[in-house]
């Protein structure tokens, strides 16, 4: 084993320009996987540390018992407890102080006239509580609310919006309301709870704005008196609460809350970011292997004087991978310092774009610290081991040849094997997503399309290049030929350069295809069921805003210029046991705006009894007309509800529609997502939406959008995720440029002698960089060629698969204009890769080069 340390070393002191694209390789990919490790390790201790000293002075929390959860959403709604409760409590023995919390969805308005937040997290308002240690928030500049109108925010809000101590605005409860702002208070002692607003009233605006009536708060607040401790105040609160009222520890609720605005979200962003690690170091590992594949096969007669000399196969191997590991150990060390410094940087950078990375040292995890270190060693030494093996096997005979260029063509096994894995692939493909829709069998199927794409790589490249690069020859004459010529000396070359590149560009398709494809769903599902002229808007994604107030859609339809105008708002209940949620509505208007496709029974006469569903639900819960079922609401109230209607479409709709009569007696604060307006005939449109906006504008100025305007504004979350993806994918693209730009760097050094007796006949300097470059841009053309149609074809697999999979009706849209700048970027991308080999080969010494063994 010394022998092989030996040799390992001296390899390396004489060939280290040769690894500089491994390491390279190694290097990013174990960064990004650092940087994220880390980065969610600070951002989770952050989060807790926030919510810990936030709540530190809330002993107990007395609430609901009971919560209704809808499909899709982990934190369910609980019901109001009666304020009044807090006397009760606050005779309990062992209890120090006692304040109800009401809360409910107030979104400031801007000194801008914009709405601030909503685009996500959610928009806050509650009662200012006075009692410091059971208030989450502290004053840090101004005072508390005392009388009607004035408010305090939380000082993240405040800045974002432009608001200061003394400025009046409007709070979208989400009727307006004009308020003041009287102080500026901070959580945890951050400006703010991550991108969450909060707006702090009195009593008596919270309990008038943000409940259904007086008397009700979201929960009560308990501090223990001294020597309580916190599971001694949960069991002398129990005996005195009503029936459906728990009490649960601070600590309890502090970690429910800390999930519920963190965890998921920390769990889902770590999660995203680690995909596209992962992706990054699925290209590196191509990147890898065929830098050491070429070096062996550059070092096949050095290798060969070695067992020539007597050193055995297992020395040779070892001695291989004693270079590969010494590449992969300080290349991962590297990278784990470039994470942390990435996470450094990225904690530096997320308050300048508008995202609260907490301050506070970075916190480096054993699993954050290992792990990247590990999956940097094995995914370099994975890479190196069968060129390892390959350099074990050099015959002792093969010393007295001279070295060859590699000029491998693909063989027949590998064509055979490659078809039917093509074959099979397909196969549980297409069974996945038009036979038995099933997500994971499309995905096994996705798989196994990808193993095959590059199995079938070297089968391929030939006629590939061939086909990409005939135009060189008319274009680029010689040139242009010996390039082509060169990018076909060895297909299982190309094809493995290539490969990096043809996964990075697949992702990217994949991902283009999926987004143009939901936002053509979205498109189809507007112009198929809303039949409206416009629709008043709050966008939100998640949580989001407060919504639209309830009464807008009236004072709209009041227009002379208005046909109809219905608002649809939103409510929870349990439909025979299952959490569902509830469109509140006019059911009326409603079908005069939207196409609910095929009605059995009749709409006109829901009441206050009546509910209507649409058929995929009725025929899961077995009813049809004129049957009954049982609807228990969050209050705990249970009520039948006969089915009066049952239609067919449901995108904009929802499952179940009942009228506000019905939901009045259970609400807690109204809102209406969405005001579809139909215009009288003849009207224009812009001067109908026009006359809208001005009604809207006293309703807390939501947006007015036409049909179109409003799928695309629908979409936008789309155009934001990816962004994102093609931000983090350009790292994977890197990676593979970098393996391009390595692999024509070993071909120069492998093809000196070539080179100088193409000098010496009379190619000039910029001849030979022009044959290197379109070397490496036929090699960028095939990579992105197979990437292109790898992505459109697994984006329409992921479409299909999740149309079958889910109620949804999903429409597959390829996007020319996109996925033709994919294809320039990734030809842009192997120009740029052989500009310094290009250069490299131009300054060979032409006598030397002839001279070269």
């Amino acid at each position: 084993m010394n022998t092989s340390v030996r040799l390992s070393a001296s390899s390396l002191r004489a060939h280290r320009r040769r690894f500089a694209g491994t390491f390279l390789a190694v290097f990013l990919g174990v960064a990004f996987l650092a940087g994220t490790l880390v980065m969610g390790d600070t951002l989770r201790a952050s989060f807790d540390s926030m919510f810990g000293n936030a709540a530190g002075g809330t002993d107990a929390v007395v609430r609901s018992a009971d919560a209704i959860t809808t499909p899709g959403e982990s934190q369910g709604v609980r019901q109001p407890v009666a304020a009044d409760l807090t006397r009760t409590v606050e005779r309990v023995p062992g209890v120090a102080a006692a304040a109800p919390d009401i809360q409910g969805a107030g979104q400031l308005v801007g000194a801008d006239g914009e709405p601030i937040g909503g685009q996500g997290p959610p928009t806050v308002a509650g009662n200012w509580i006075t009692d410091p240690e059971l208030n989450p928030y502290r004053l840090a500049e101004g005072r508390a609310p005392q009388k009607s109108g004035e408010v305090v925010v939380n000082r993240g809000t405040a800045e974002r919006g432009g608001l200061a101590v003394g400025d009046t605005t409007v709070l979208r409860t989400p009727d307006p309301v004009e308020v003041t702002v009287v102080g500026l208070a901070t959580f945890g002692g951050e400006d703010g709870m991550a991108q969450v607003t909060y707006t702090g009233m009195t009593r008596a605006d919270a309990e008038r704005y943000l409940t259904a009536g007086p008397g009700r708060a979201a929960s009560i607040l308990v501090r223990a008196g001294p020597g309580v401790s916190q599971e001694e105040l949960v069991d002398r609160l129990a005996p005195v609460l009503p029936e459906g009222v728990e009490a649960v520890t601070g600590q309890e609720s502090a970690e429910e809350n800390n999930e519920m605005i963190s965890g998921q979200f920390l769990d889902l962003f770590t999660l995203f970011l680690l995909v596209f690690s992962g992706v990054a170091l699925l290209v590196a590992t191509f990147s890898i292997h065929n830098t050491f594949a070429i070096v062996v096969a550059q070092r096949t007669r050095e290798n060969a004087l070695l067992r020539a000399l007597g050193a055995s196969r297992r020395q040779v191997t070892a001695a291989t991978l004693t270079e590969a590991s010494a590449v992969a150990l300080t290349a991962s060390a590297a990278g784990l310092a470039g994470g942390i410094g990435i996470a450094a940087g990225l904690q530096a950078l997320f308050p300048a774009i508008g995202f609260p990375f907490p301050e506070g040292a970075l916190v480096v995890g054993p699993v954050s610290l290992l792990l990247p270190l590990a999956v940097g060693v094995v995914v370099c030494l994975g890479s190196a081991l069968l060129p390892a093996v390959r350099a074990g096997r050099a015959a002792p005979l093969a010393a007295l040849r001279e070295t060859a260029v590699d000029t491998s063509g693909a063989s027949r096994t590998r064509a055979v094997a490659g078809t039917g894995l093509a074959a099979l692939a397909l196969a549980v493909t297409l069974t996945g997503v038009l036979v038995t829709p099933s997500v994971w069998l499309a995905g096994t199927g996705a798989v196994l399309v990808l193993v095959a794409f590059v199995v079938l790589g070297p089968v391929a490249s030939s006629a590939a290049v061939r086909v990409l690069g005939s135009p060189l020859d008319r274009l680029r004459g010689v040139t242009g030929s010996l390039a082509r010529r060169n990018a076909l000396r060895s297909p299982k070359r190309t094809a493995a350069t290539a490969s990096a590149l043809m996964i990075g560009v697949a992702v990217v398709s994949l991902f283009t295809v999926f987004g143009a494809s939901l936002k053509a769903t979205m498109d189809r599902t507007v112009s198929r069921s809303f039949a409206g002229d416009v629709a008043v808007s709050a966008p939100s994604f998640g949580a989001g805003g407060s919504g639209l107030s309830p009464r807008l859609a009236g004072a709209v339809a009041e227009l002379p210029e208005v046909d109809t105008a219905v608002g649809l708002g939103r409510g929870v209940a349990e439909v025979d046991g299952d959490g569902r949620a509830l469109t509140v509505t006019d059911p009326v208007a409603l079908q005069r705006t939207f196409d609910l496709g095929e009605i059995d029974g009749s709409l006109d006469a829901l009441g206050t009894d009546g509910i209507a569903v649409t058929r995929q639900e009725a025929d899961r819960l077995g009813v049809s007309p004129g049957d009954t079922t049982r609807l228990t609401f969050t209050d705990g109230e249970e009520k039948a509800f006969t089915v009066r209607a049952v239609y067919g479409q449901s995108e904009l709709a929802g499952d179940y529609v009942i009228t506000r009569a019905a939901w009045a007696p259970h609400r807690t604060q109204d809102a209406d997502t969405l005001v579809a307006v139909t215009f009288a005939d003849g009207v224009d449109t812009a001067a109908g939406a026009a006359a809208v906006q001005r009604v809207a504008d006293d309703y807390g100025n939501p947006e007015v959008q036409t049909r179109q305007e409003y799928a695309e504004s629908s979409a936008g979350g789309i155009d934001m995720m990816l962004t994102l993806v093609y931000a983090l994918l350009a790292l994977a693209v890197l990676i593979a440029l970098l393996g391009i730009a390595n692999t024509l760097t070993l071909a120069v050094h492998e093809r000196t002698r070539e080179l100088g007796l193409l000098r010496a006949v009379g190619q000039t300097r910029s001849q030979l960089r022009a044959m290197v470059r379109w070397e490496s841009v036929l090699v960028a053309a095939f990579g992105t060629a197979g990437g292109l149609v790898l992505g459109a074809f697994l984006g329409w697999v992921l479409v299909a698969a999740s149309d079958g999979a889910s109620d949804s009706a999903f429409a597959f849209a390829l996007p020319p204009l996109q996925l033709a700048v994919v294809a320039l970027v990734g030809l842009a991308a192997g120009a740029l890769a052989g500009v310094r080999p290009a250069r490299r080969a131009a300054r060979l010494d032409v006598l030397r080069a002839v001279a070269t063994e």
